[in-house]
């Protein structure tokens, strides 16, 4: 937090909107949420950090078109697919990702946003919390590293450099992930639909 607030400090102010829910039985879900709401606490006069409630599809809508810059940090490999980072590109938002589910593919460093970490493990999801704890604090460091490297200095001193990212988001995942190609990979790979 104090290494974010200095962040802060030097970007000239930085906002963090965090949405989304946990299941109603996954409790680890819900403590980490309380988790983000205290530590928008304890930054408060420092960086302002909101949690919005009630996550569902419009504010989803309004968040994908409306932010500076699209952040998942999902656990590797744990990320479904990252539906919303497409969407987001879709509107020019740039994503900075931890490099699992969709960004693998979509992620063009510099270009269409920026990698958080390391490339992806594609083992198994190791059942030790101290080897989670520990890709955590390595996601957290790399995370913080790239915002006061190359993210905030990029969106804060060049905008036309900005600008260029937000259009290689549109024009590089925009035009490759969309509803046409999903259906298309779903009736050829799922279905086994041979294309005409």
């Amino acid at each position: 937090l104090d290494r974010l607030s200095e962040l802060a400090r030097k970007a000239g102010g930085l906002q963090i909107l965090y949405a989304g829910k946990s299941h109603p039985r996954d409790l680890q879900g819900q403590e980490m949420l309380r988790s983000v709401v205290e530590a928008g606490r304890d930054l408060e006069g420092k960086v302002m950090l909101l949690y919005l409630e009630g996550y569902d599809m419009e504010m989803g809508r309004l968040l994908t078109s409306g932010v500076d810059v699209w952040l998942n940090t999902p656990r590797r490999p744990l990320e479904a697919s990252g539906t919303s980072g497409m969407k987001a590109a879709m509107n020019g938002v740039p994503s900075l990702s931890v490099l699992d589910g969709w960004w693998v593919e979509g992620h063009v460093e510099g270009v269409t946003g920026w990698s958080i970490g390391s490339s992806p493990d594609r083992g198994t999801v190791s059942a030790s919390p101290s080897h989670a704890d520990d890709e955590d604090g390595r996601d957290a460091g790399a995370l913080l590293a790239k915002l006061e490297e190359v993210v905030v200095p990029l969106y804060r001193d060049d905008p036309d450099g900005w600008a260029r990212v937000m259009r290689g988001a549109v024009a590089l995942n925009g035009a490759h992930f969309h509803a046409r190609r999903m259906t298309e990979e779903y009736a050829a790979l799922a279905y086994r639909i041979q294309r005409g």
